[in-house]
């Protein structure tokens, strides 16, 4: 008995336990498509936000100023509640750019004229709010892109301008989530439709 007491105790010297180490559970991963991702911590988010309301009040304003004609760059007389057509003359103006004809033929038709105000709203609208930002995002980089081919070839740069510039923000804004900051965006993504089709959010 004694000696196999002793011969326990030599081998427990010579093999000591092993060290124990914490084991870490990691916590239960939240929805990614119900909370949306956030555009950095601290002051970042809020240069985000910043931007995010400034782009919607540029197209806020465009269709403001084209429904109701306050002068800045749409006269009264011209304004879309006074039987102005607000695609007219951006359009008739591309007629010596590479895609004139085009862009020409669909100056004045109502439904282009309808299908451009209620995208300005929306787009503007959504960016403001916070709300529907990868709805907002896509529809504005299409309307931007739009514009940027009705005018080429551009007379500044080879190929940049400020259209393609506010288009890859758009893309960075939706895709942060931006508008869960000075925004309903976290509100609105939780929802039960926007939980349901993510695409909304």
């Amino acid at each position: 008995m004694a000696i196999t007491e002793g011969r326990n105790r030599r081998n427990h010297n010579l093999h000591p336990a092993a060290p124990t180490v914490p084991v870490t559970v990691p916590a239960p991963r939240t929805n990614d498509e119900t909370i949306p991702a956030t555009t950095g911590a601290g002051p970042v988010r809020y240069v985000w936000a910043a931007a995010r309301i400034a782009i919607g009040w540029v197209f806020l304003w465009a269709f403001l100023d084209k429904l109701f004609g306050w002068g800045f760059a749409t006269p009264a007389a011209k304004a879309w509640i006074n039987g102005g057509s607000p695609t007219t003359g951006f359009l008739k103006g591309t007629a010596d750019r590479t895609f004139g004809d085009l862009f020409g033929a669909l100056a004045g038709q109502a439904w282009v004229d309808w299908l451009f105000m209620t995208g300005l709203l929306g787009i503007g609208a959504a960016l403001i709010l916070g709300v529907g930002m990868r709805i907002a995002a896509a529809a504005g980089g299409l309307l931007l892109l739009m514009m940027w081919a009705a005018e080429l070839p551009l007379t500044t740069n080879p190929f940049m301008d400020e259209h393609i510039v506010y288009a890859i923000v758009l893309a960075g804004l939706a895709l942060g989530g931006a508008g869960a900051t000075f925004g309903l965006g976290r509100i609105w993504a939780a929802t039960p439709l926007v939980r349901r089709f993510p695409i909304l959010k």
